[in-house]
């Protein structure tokens, strides 16, 4: 959990210093360009992890069905909706639940998340949480600067994602092979890619309701190994 915790607290770290230094620095026209930006180079990020699935027809199989979890369990709304309770709570800064969201579908759909959280559990090493921990940092300052202090609050399912990533692993072992892994991954790239849009402003992609898709790579593994 040492890695989870430490990533956790670069997130609060980095929004403190975003919205302390440079919050309200920045002019509008600024703050668009500067999420333009990332949110491109996110895209990057998300095609780069895409590409490293080797099983094309379960990732497809594994996002249809992880909507159809993630629209049952209405994932996504609930995680505005707690969103909407943090912002009640902050009178003037009406883009808090936005900010929560986004960062939080952001910080743990990556493929570090996963790996890192899988190498802390089964290992009992951190250096890939570690190297998260500096990225999320960083884009948690220009988060905070262009989105506002929301983005602090996508400490806590970072926390609880990655730590019951960590704590699970341990019981799949045997399960958590390299192809797994990596298709685990590049469903997980498929959702930054769907983040970055939302980002861009292209069109609005329920990518919470996706998460469950992360997953199917893992109860396909165990399937087959039961089958034979």
């Amino acid at each position: 959990m040492l890695g989870t915790i430490v990533n956790a607290l670069s997130i609060i770290i980095g929004s403190i210093l975003g919205f302390l230094v440079f919050k309200g620095r920045l002019n509008d026209r600024t703050n668009e360009t500067i999420i333009k930006g990332l949110s491109l180079a996110i895209l990057l990020i998300g095609l780069k992890n895409a590409l490293a699935g080797e099983d094309l027809m379960l990732m497809i199989f594994s996002i249809l069905i992880g909507i159809i979890i993630g629209e049952t369990l209405r994932i996504e709304e609930r995680m505005e909706n707690l969103g909407k309770k943090i912002e009640s709570r902050f009178k003037g800064d009406n883009n808090i639940a936005k900010a929560f969201v986004t960062s939080s579908l952001l910080f743990c759909t990556g493929s570090m998340a996963v790996l890192g959280a899988l190498e802390g559990g089964l290992k009992g090493e951190h250096h890939i949480l570690f190297a998260k921990s500096v990225l999320d940092g960083i884009i948690s300052v220009m988060f905070t600067t262009t989105m506002g202090i929301g983005v602090i609050f996508s400490a806590i399912p970072v926390l609880i994602y990655q730590g019951a990533i960590a704590f699970g692993s341990g019981f799949l072992k045997e399960i958590l092979t390299e192809p797994v892994i990596a298709n685990m991954n590049g469903i997980g790239g498929l959702l930054i890619i769907a983040l970055s849009l939302n980002m861009l402003e292209v069109k609005h992609i329920r990518v919470g309701n996706m998460l469950p898709a992360v997953f199917i790579p893992v109860f396909y593994e165990l399937i087959q190994k039961v089958i034979h």
